[in-house]
Protein backbone atom coordinates (compact mmCIF):
# COMPACT_ATOMS: atom_id res chain seq x y z
CA UNK A 1 0.00 0.00 0.00
CA UNK A 2 1.39 3.46 -0.80
CA UNK A 3 1.09 6.50 1.64
CA UNK A 4 -1.63 7.86 0.20
CA UNK A 5 -3.84 4.87 0.22
CA UNK A 6 -2.51 4.23 4.27
CA UNK A 7 -3.96 7.48 4.68
CA UNK A 8 -7.00 7.45 3.20
CA UNK A 9 -7.63 4.10 5.19
CA UNK A 10 -6.84 5.72 8.54
CA UNK A 11 -9.02 8.85 7.44
CA UNK A 12 -12.07 6.83 7.37
CA UNK A 13 -11.17 4.67 10.12
CA UNK A 14 -11.39 7.21 12.27
CA UNK A 15 -13.96 8.96 11.19
CA UNK A 16 -15.85 6.11 11.21
CA UNK A 17 -14.76 5.20 14.99
CA UNK A 18 -15.66 9.25 16.11
CA UNK A 19 -19.04 9.06 14.41
CA UNK A 20 -19.77 5.85 16.55
CA UNK A 21 -18.08 7.33 19.52
CA UNK A 22 -20.88 9.83 19.47
CA UNK A 23 -23.97 7.07 19.68
CA UNK A 24 -25.08 7.85 15.48
CA UNK A 25 -26.90 4.82 15.11
CA UNK A 26 -24.38 2.53 13.19
CA UNK A 27 -26.11 2.72 9.25
CA UNK A 28 -26.03 6.05 9.82
CA UNK A 29 -22.66 6.35 10.70
CA UNK A 30 -21.41 4.10 7.75
CA UNK A 31 -23.38 6.29 5.33
CA UNK A 32 -21.69 9.15 6.59
CA UNK A 33 -18.08 7.76 6.62
CA UNK A 34 -19.21 6.75 2.81
CA UNK A 35 -19.84 10.23 2.32
CA UNK A 36 -16.61 12.01 3.42
CA UNK A 37 -14.71 9.35 1.44
CA UNK A 38 -16.41 10.29 -1.40
CA UNK A 39 -15.70 13.83 -0.53
CA UNK A 40 -11.88 13.67 0.96
CA UNK A 41 -10.29 10.35 -0.64
CA UNK A 42 -10.03 12.55 -4.27
CA UNK A 43 -8.19 15.29 -2.36
CA UNK A 44 -5.77 12.90 -0.47
CA UNK A 45 -5.16 10.64 -3.41
CA UNK A 46 -3.20 11.70 -6.73
CA UNK A 47 -4.37 11.17 -10.12
CA UNK A 48 -8.10 9.84 -8.76
CA UNK A 49 -11.22 11.78 -9.89
CA UNK A 50 -13.73 12.98 -8.36
CA UNK A 51 -17.12 11.58 -8.56
CA UNK A 52 -20.71 12.38 -7.60
CA UNK A 53 -21.58 11.76 -4.31
CA UNK A 54 -25.42 11.46 -4.83
CA UNK A 55 -25.35 8.94 -7.88
CA UNK A 56 -22.45 6.95 -5.72
CA UNK A 57 -25.09 6.51 -3.09
CA UNK A 58 -27.87 6.03 -5.26
CA UNK A 59 -26.12 3.12 -7.03
CA UNK A 60 -24.60 1.51 -3.92
CA UNK A 61 -27.87 1.48 -2.05
CA UNK A 62 -29.93 0.09 -4.83
CA UNK A 63 -26.77 -2.60 -5.50
CA UNK A 64 -27.45 -3.41 -1.55
CA UNK A 65 -30.77 -3.95 -1.19
CA UNK A 66 -32.73 -5.03 -4.76
CA UNK A 67 -31.67 -8.83 -4.17
CA UNK A 68 -34.50 -11.79 -4.33
CA UNK A 69 -32.27 -13.18 -1.62
CA UNK A 70 -32.54 -10.95 0.77
CA UNK A 71 -36.58 -10.58 0.72
CA UNK A 72 -35.93 -13.73 2.63
CA UNK A 73 -34.87 -11.76 5.61
CA UNK A 74 -37.48 -10.34 6.79
CA UNK A 75 -39.83 -13.19 6.24
CA UNK A 76 -37.66 -15.83 8.30
CA UNK A 77 -37.55 -12.92 10.84
CA UNK A 78 -41.32 -12.55 10.90
CA UNK A 79 -41.52 -16.38 11.30
CA UNK A 80 -39.52 -16.30 14.46
CA UNK A 81 -41.20 -12.98 15.98
CA UNK A 82 -44.81 -14.72 15.40
CA UNK A 83 -43.25 -18.05 17.24
CA UNK A 84 -41.70 -16.02 19.84
CA UNK A 85 -45.02 -14.67 21.01
CA UNK A 86 -46.62 -18.21 21.07
CA UNK A 87 -45.99 -20.59 24.33
CA UNK A 88 -43.24 -21.97 22.48
CA UNK A 89 -41.08 -21.50 25.29
CA UNK A 90 -42.95 -23.43 27.47
CA UNK A 91 -43.69 -26.27 25.46
CA UNK A 92 -39.92 -26.63 25.03
CA UNK A 93 -39.34 -26.72 28.13
CA UNK A 94 -42.22 -29.47 29.21
CA UNK A 95 -41.63 -31.44 26.20
CA UNK A 96 -37.77 -31.87 26.56
CA UNK A 97 -37.61 -32.25 30.52
CA UNK A 98 -38.71 -35.80 30.43
CA UNK A 99 -35.86 -37.23 28.23
CA UNK A 100 -32.90 -35.09 29.39
CA UNK A 101 -33.36 -36.78 33.27
CA UNK A 102 -31.07 -40.14 32.58
CA UNK A 103 -28.13 -37.09 31.57
CA UNK A 104 -25.42 -36.61 34.18
CA UNK A 105 -26.66 -32.95 34.59
CA UNK A 106 -30.37 -33.45 33.94
CA UNK A 107 -32.18 -30.20 33.05
CA UNK A 108 -29.58 -28.32 32.10
CA UNK A 109 -29.36 -29.75 29.15
CA UNK A 110 -32.33 -28.37 28.49
CA UNK A 111 -30.94 -25.35 27.81
CA UNK A 112 -28.99 -26.56 25.26
CA UNK A 113 -31.50 -28.72 23.35
CA UNK A 114 -34.01 -25.81 23.50
CA UNK A 115 -31.95 -23.20 22.08
CA UNK A 116 -30.77 -25.42 19.23
CA UNK A 117 -34.18 -26.06 18.12
CA UNK A 118 -35.63 -22.82 18.89
CA UNK A 119 -32.36 -21.30 16.88
CA UNK A 120 -34.24 -23.32 13.76
CA UNK A 121 -37.29 -20.79 13.76
CA UNK A 122 -35.46 -17.48 15.33
CA UNK A 123 -32.51 -16.73 13.76
CA UNK A 124 -31.47 -14.44 16.46
CA UNK A 125 -28.91 -15.18 19.28
CA UNK A 126 -30.67 -12.95 21.71
CA UNK A 127 -33.87 -13.37 20.80
CA UNK A 128 -33.40 -17.27 21.28
CA UNK A 129 -31.61 -17.01 24.84
CA UNK A 130 -34.59 -14.58 25.86
CA UNK A 131 -37.10 -16.97 25.12
CA UNK A 132 -35.43 -20.09 26.49
CA UNK A 133 -34.49 -18.31 29.27
CA UNK A 134 -36.87 -16.78 30.63
CA UNK A 135 -38.67 -20.15 30.95
CA UNK A 136 -35.61 -22.43 32.12
CA UNK A 137 -34.14 -20.15 34.34
CA UNK A 138 -36.74 -19.88 36.81
CA UNK A 139 -37.74 -23.43 36.59
CA UNK A 140 -34.23 -24.28 37.05
CA UNK A 141 -33.36 -22.62 40.00
CA UNK A 142 -37.16 -23.46 41.24
CA UNK A 143 -35.67 -27.19 41.43
CA UNK A 144 -31.98 -26.21 42.82
CA UNK A 145 -30.00 -26.34 39.97
CA UNK A 146 -26.58 -24.77 40.35
CA UNK A 147 -27.50 -21.25 38.98
CA UNK A 148 -24.07 -19.91 37.51
CA UNK A 149 -24.30 -23.23 35.11
CA UNK A 150 -27.74 -22.68 34.38
CA UNK A 151 -26.69 -19.18 33.34
CA UNK A 152 -23.37 -19.85 31.58
CA UNK A 153 -25.02 -22.78 29.63
CA UNK A 154 -28.04 -20.18 28.35
CA UNK A 155 -25.76 -17.90 27.32
CA UNK A 156 -23.72 -20.39 25.53
CA UNK A 157 -25.95 -22.03 23.93
CA UNK A 158 -27.80 -18.97 23.20
CA UNK A 159 -25.44 -18.28 20.17
CA UNK A 160 -26.55 -20.95 18.46
CA UNK A 161 -29.30 -18.46 17.17
CA UNK A 162 -26.40 -17.22 14.93
CA UNK A 163 -25.44 -20.58 13.42
CA UNK A 164 -28.37 -23.34 13.03
CA UNK A 165 -30.56 -22.16 9.91
CA UNK A 166 -32.04 -20.17 9.01
CA UNK A 167 -29.55 -17.47 11.00
CA UNK A 168 -29.87 -13.73 10.18
CA UNK A 169 -26.02 -13.42 10.17
CA UNK A 170 -25.64 -15.70 7.26
CA UNK A 171 -27.91 -14.49 5.11
CA UNK A 172 -25.84 -11.17 5.66
CA UNK A 173 -22.56 -12.60 5.30
CA UNK A 174 -24.20 -14.49 1.90
CA UNK A 175 -25.32 -11.56 0.10
CA UNK A 176 -21.87 -9.63 1.30
CA UNK A 177 -19.73 -12.34 -0.04
CA UNK A 178 -22.31 -13.27 -2.99
CA UNK A 179 -22.28 -16.86 -2.01
CA UNK A 180 -25.08 -19.26 -1.86
CA UNK A 181 -27.33 -18.71 0.98
CA UNK A 182 -28.24 -22.40 0.41
CA UNK A 183 -24.91 -23.71 1.02
CA UNK A 184 -24.08 -22.03 4.40
CA UNK A 185 -27.34 -22.66 5.38
CA UNK A 186 -26.17 -26.86 4.97
CA UNK A 187 -22.04 -26.11 6.37
CA UNK A 188 -23.49 -24.59 9.58
CA UNK A 189 -25.04 -27.90 10.72
CA UNK A 190 -21.87 -29.51 11.40
CA UNK A 191 -20.40 -26.61 13.62
CA UNK A 192 -23.45 -26.37 15.06
CA UNK A 193 -23.72 -30.00 16.13
CA UNK A 194 -20.31 -30.14 17.34
CA UNK A 195 -21.18 -26.92 20.05
CA UNK A 196 -23.97 -29.28 21.06
CA UNK A 197 -21.89 -31.71 21.49
CA UNK A 198 -19.19 -29.79 23.18
CA UNK A 199 -21.48 -27.87 25.42
CA UNK A 200 -23.93 -31.07 26.84
CA UNK A 201 -20.48 -33.28 26.85
CA UNK A 202 -19.28 -30.40 29.48
CA UNK A 203 -22.13 -30.20 31.00
CA UNK A 204 -22.05 -34.15 31.73
CA UNK A 205 -18.55 -33.42 33.33
CA UNK A 206 -18.93 -31.06 35.57
CA UNK A 207 -21.88 -32.67 36.82
CA UNK A 208 -20.02 -35.74 37.45
CA UNK A 209 -17.39 -34.08 39.26
CA UNK A 210 -19.75 -31.69 41.14
CA UNK A 211 -22.49 -34.43 41.84
CA UNK A 212 -23.56 -32.57 45.07
CA UNK A 213 -24.83 -29.39 42.73
CA UNK A 214 -27.15 -31.16 40.92
CA UNK A 215 -30.54 -31.89 42.25
CA UNK A 216 -32.17 -35.35 42.31
CA UNK A 217 -34.04 -36.40 38.98
CA UNK A 218 -37.86 -36.22 38.99
CA UNK A 219 -39.90 -39.08 39.47
CA UNK A 220 -39.89 -41.45 36.77
CA UNK A 221 -42.63 -40.81 33.32
CA UNK A 222 -44.52 -43.57 31.51
CA UNK A 223 -43.56 -43.00 28.13
CA UNK A 224 -47.01 -42.34 27.00
CA UNK A 225 -46.85 -39.28 29.82
CA UNK A 226 -43.15 -38.77 28.07
CA UNK A 227 -45.10 -38.41 24.15
CA UNK A 228 -47.82 -36.55 25.82
CA UNK A 229 -45.89 -34.15 27.51
CA UNK A 230 -43.61 -33.24 24.32
CA UNK A 231 -47.19 -33.50 21.92
CA UNK A 232 -47.03 -29.27 21.41
CA UNK A 233 -43.36 -29.48 20.27
CA UNK A 234 -44.18 -32.23 17.59
CA UNK A 235 -45.83 -29.30 15.26
CA UNK A 236 -43.09 -27.22 15.81
CA UNK A 237 -40.93 -29.46 14.72
CA UNK A 238 -42.13 -30.97 11.57
CA UNK A 239 -42.47 -26.84 10.77
CA UNK A 240 -39.15 -26.53 11.07
CA UNK A 241 -37.73 -29.71 9.15
CA UNK A 242 -40.28 -28.82 6.12
CA UNK A 243 -38.63 -24.99 5.98
CA UNK A 244 -35.21 -26.28 5.95
CA UNK A 245 -35.94 -29.45 3.97
CA UNK A 246 -37.20 -27.79 1.40
CA UNK A 247 -34.36 -25.83 1.40
CA UNK A 248 -31.63 -28.68 1.59
CA UNK A 249 -33.10 -30.73 -0.79
CA UNK A 250 -33.92 -27.94 -3.72
CA UNK A 251 -37.82 -27.78 -3.12
CA UNK A 252 -38.06 -23.97 -2.73
CA UNK A 253 -35.69 -21.37 -2.78
CA UNK A 254 -34.63 -19.65 0.98
CA UNK A 255 -37.08 -16.98 0.23
CA UNK A 256 -39.61 -19.38 -0.99
CA UNK A 257 -38.97 -21.42 2.35
CA UNK A 258 -39.51 -18.52 4.78
CA UNK A 259 -43.03 -17.65 2.84
CA UNK A 260 -44.15 -21.03 3.92
CA UNK A 261 -42.33 -20.33 7.51
CA UNK A 262 -44.47 -17.77 8.17
CA UNK A 263 -47.41 -19.12 7.02
CA UNK A 264 -46.95 -22.21 9.14
CA UNK A 265 -46.01 -20.28 12.30
CA UNK A 266 -49.40 -18.22 11.53
CA UNK A 267 -51.14 -21.59 11.35
CA UNK A 268 -49.16 -22.99 14.82
CA UNK A 269 -50.30 -19.79 16.48
CA UNK A 270 -53.84 -19.75 15.43
CA UNK A 271 -54.05 -23.55 16.16
CA UNK A 272 -52.67 -22.86 19.97
CA UNK A 273 -54.87 -20.28 20.70
CA UNK A 274 -52.18 -17.08 20.61
CA UNK A 275 -53.30 -15.26 17.19
CA UNK A 276 -54.97 -12.47 17.58
CA UNK A 277 -54.85 -8.99 16.22
CA UNK A 278 -52.61 -7.78 19.16
CA UNK A 279 -50.19 -10.48 18.70
CA UNK A 280 -50.15 -10.18 14.84
CA UNK A 281 -49.43 -6.26 15.02
CA UNK A 282 -46.86 -7.41 17.50
CA UNK A 283 -45.09 -9.61 15.47
CA UNK A 284 -45.44 -7.73 12.17
CA UNK A 285 -43.62 -4.21 13.91
CA UNK A 286 -40.96 -6.57 15.11
CA UNK A 287 -40.10 -7.55 11.86
CA UNK A 288 -40.41 -4.51 10.57
CA UNK A 289 -38.22 -2.72 12.74
CA UNK A 290 -35.55 -5.38 12.79
CA UNK A 291 -35.28 -5.84 9.30
CA UNK A 292 -35.00 -1.48 8.44
CA UNK A 293 -32.49 -1.29 11.06
CA UNK A 294 -30.59 -4.07 9.21
CA UNK A 295 -31.12 -2.54 5.67
CA UNK A 296 -29.48 0.41 6.39
CA UNK A 297 -26.99 -1.16 7.97
CA UNK A 298 -26.30 -2.84 4.77
CA UNK A 299 -27.14 0.34 2.73
CA UNK A 300 -24.46 2.35 4.89
CA UNK A 301 -21.65 -0.65 4.36
CA UNK A 302 -22.58 -0.65 0.31
CA UNK A 303 -21.43 3.27 0.12
CA UNK A 304 -18.43 2.77 2.16
CA UNK A 305 -17.67 -0.04 0.23
CA UNK A 306 -17.81 1.66 -3.47
CA UNK A 307 -16.19 5.00 -1.46
CA UNK A 308 -13.18 2.17 -0.28
CA UNK A 309 -12.99 0.63 -3.53
CA UNK A 310 -12.61 3.69 -5.79
CA UNK A 311 -9.65 3.58 -3.86
CA UNK A 312 -8.34 0.70 -4.24
CA UNK A 313 -8.13 0.41 -0.56
CA UNK A 314 -9.45 -3.38 -0.12
CA UNK A 315 -7.37 -4.72 -3.26
CA UNK A 316 -4.23 -2.87 -2.15
CA UNK A 317 -4.16 -4.67 1.41
CA UNK A 318 -5.03 -7.94 -0.15
CA UNK A 319 -2.09 -7.52 -2.12
CA UNK A 320 0.05 -6.31 0.67
CA UNK A 321 -1.04 -9.26 2.78
CA UNK A 322 -0.31 -11.27 0.18
CA UNK A 323 3.12 -10.37 -0.46
CA UNK A 324 4.16 -10.63 2.98
CA UNK A 325 4.20 -14.32 3.52
CA UNK A 326 1.54 -14.73 6.18
CA UNK A 327 0.22 -18.20 6.77
CA UNK A 328 -3.13 -19.00 6.35
CA UNK A 329 -3.05 -19.67 10.27
CA UNK A 330 -1.79 -16.38 10.97
CA UNK A 331 -4.09 -14.87 9.14
CA UNK A 332 -6.84 -16.26 10.82
CA UNK A 333 -6.26 -16.05 14.29
CA UNK A 334 -5.35 -12.71 13.52
CA UNK A 335 -8.82 -11.56 12.00
CA UNK A 336 -10.07 -13.67 15.09
CA UNK A 337 -8.36 -11.34 17.57
CA UNK A 338 -9.71 -8.61 15.25
CA UNK A 339 -13.38 -9.62 15.26
CA UNK A 340 -13.50 -10.48 18.80
CA UNK A 341 -12.31 -7.04 19.77
CA UNK A 342 -14.71 -5.80 17.18
CA UNK A 343 -16.93 -7.71 19.44
CA UNK A 344 -17.02 -5.80 22.38
CA UNK A 345 -18.35 -2.54 20.65
CA UNK A 346 -20.62 -3.52 17.79
CA UNK A 347 -23.14 -6.14 17.01
CA UNK A 348 -22.20 -9.33 14.82
CA UNK A 349 -24.17 -7.68 11.49
CA UNK A 350 -22.33 -4.52 11.45
CA UNK A 351 -19.25 -6.72 12.26
CA UNK A 352 -19.43 -8.66 8.86
CA UNK A 353 -20.67 -5.79 6.60
CA UNK A 354 -17.99 -3.20 8.15
CA UNK A 355 -15.29 -5.78 7.51
CA UNK A 356 -16.36 -7.34 4.53
CA UNK A 357 -14.57 -5.13 1.65
CA UNK A 358 -11.39 -5.48 3.16
CA UNK A 359 -11.61 -8.41 4.64
CA UNK A 360 -12.76 -10.78 1.90
CA UNK A 361 -10.36 -9.62 -0.76
CA UNK A 362 -7.60 -10.92 1.60
CA UNK A 363 -9.38 -14.67 2.44
CA UNK A 364 -9.62 -14.82 -1.69
CA UNK A 365 -5.97 -13.93 -2.00
CA UNK A 366 -4.97 -16.48 0.75
CA UNK A 367 -7.05 -18.87 -0.82
CA UNK A 368 -9.73 -20.21 1.63
CA UNK A 369 -12.64 -21.23 0.30
CA UNK A 370 -15.63 -18.30 1.25
CA UNK A 371 -18.22 -21.06 2.46
CA UNK A 372 -15.67 -22.12 5.16
CA UNK A 373 -14.91 -18.52 5.69
CA UNK A 374 -18.82 -17.53 6.43
CA UNK A 375 -19.18 -20.10 8.79
CA UNK A 376 -16.13 -19.39 10.52
CA UNK A 377 -16.79 -15.64 10.86
CA UNK A 378 -20.50 -17.21 12.37
CA UNK A 379 -18.75 -18.81 15.08
CA UNK A 380 -16.29 -16.07 15.98
CA UNK A 381 -19.28 -13.68 16.18
CA UNK A 382 -20.86 -16.10 18.49
CA UNK A 383 -17.71 -15.62 20.83
CA UNK A 384 -18.53 -11.67 20.43
CA UNK A 385 -22.01 -12.05 21.57
CA UNK A 386 -20.81 -13.80 25.35
CA UNK A 387 -17.63 -10.89 25.58
CA UNK A 388 -18.02 -7.80 27.82
CA UNK A 389 -18.78 -5.14 27.44
CA UNK A 390 -21.31 -5.39 24.46
CA UNK A 391 -21.71 -9.09 24.25
CA UNK A 392 -25.83 -9.08 23.74
CA UNK A 393 -26.59 -12.24 25.48
CA UNK A 394 -24.78 -10.96 28.54
CA UNK A 395 -27.58 -8.03 28.13
CA UNK A 396 -30.09 -10.57 27.75
CA UNK A 397 -29.42 -12.46 30.77
CA UNK A 398 -28.38 -9.89 33.11
CA UNK A 399 -32.29 -8.26 32.18
CA UNK A 400 -33.29 -12.19 32.78
CA UNK A 401 -31.36 -12.95 36.30
CA UNK A 402 -30.74 -9.45 37.81
CA UNK A 403 -27.00 -9.93 38.66
CA UNK A 404 -23.92 -7.85 37.05
CA UNK A 405 -22.42 -8.09 34.02
CA UNK A 406 -19.57 -9.52 35.35
CA UNK A 407 -20.56 -11.88 36.96
CA UNK A 408 -23.07 -13.12 34.17
CA UNK A 409 -19.49 -13.25 31.74
CA UNK A 410 -17.77 -15.44 34.50
CA UNK A 411 -20.75 -17.66 34.89
CA UNK A 412 -20.46 -17.81 30.42
CA UNK A 413 -16.45 -18.38 30.62
CA UNK A 414 -15.70 -22.22 29.85
CA UNK A 415 -18.35 -21.64 27.05
CA UNK A 416 -16.49 -19.42 25.50
CA UNK A 417 -13.57 -21.39 25.49
CA UNK A 418 -15.41 -24.32 24.02
CA UNK A 419 -16.12 -22.03 21.21
CA UNK A 420 -12.36 -21.17 20.91
CA UNK A 421 -11.68 -25.29 20.66
CA UNK A 422 -14.97 -25.44 17.83
CA UNK A 423 -12.98 -22.18 16.20
CA UNK A 424 -9.94 -24.47 16.33
CA UNK A 425 -11.74 -27.59 15.19
CA UNK A 426 -13.00 -26.44 12.03
CA UNK A 427 -9.84 -24.69 11.57
CA UNK A 428 -8.04 -27.41 11.59
CA UNK A 429 -10.62 -29.62 9.99
CA UNK A 430 -12.48 -27.61 7.29
CA UNK A 431 -14.40 -30.80 6.06
CA UNK A 432 -16.23 -29.93 9.43
CA UNK A 433 -18.21 -27.20 7.57
CA UNK A 434 -17.35 -27.81 3.92
CA UNK A 435 -18.29 -32.07 3.65
CA UNK A 436 -22.21 -31.27 4.11
CA UNK A 437 -22.90 -28.63 1.72
CA UNK A 438 -19.78 -30.26 -1.14
CA UNK A 439 -21.78 -33.92 -0.48
CA UNK A 440 -25.38 -32.61 -1.25
CA UNK A 441 -24.72 -29.53 -3.66
CA UNK A 442 -21.51 -30.69 -5.10
CA UNK A 443 -18.29 -29.59 -4.78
Amino acid sequence: MDLAQTEAGLLLLGVLFLILGLGVWIGLGLLMTGLVGVIALPMLMTGMASFPAEKVLGSAVWGSLASWTLAALPLFIWMGEILFRTRLSDDMFRGLAPWVQWLPGRLMHVNVLGCGIFAAVSGSSAATTATIGKMSLPALTKRGYHQPMAIGSLAGAGTLGLLIPPSIVMIVYGVAAEVSIVRLFIAGLGPALLLIVLFSGYIAIWSLLNPKLVPPADPPMPLREKLRASGQLFPVLLLIGFVMGSIYFGWATATEAAAFGVAGALALSAWGGTLNRKSFTASLMGAVKLSCMINLILAGAAFLTKAMAYSGIPAAMATWVGSQGFSPFMIIAFLTVIYLLLGCFIDGISMIVLTASVVLPIIAQTGFDLIWFGIFIVLVVEMAQITPPVGFNLFVLQGLTGKGMMTVASNTLPFFFLMVIAVALVTIFPAIVTFLPNTMMGG
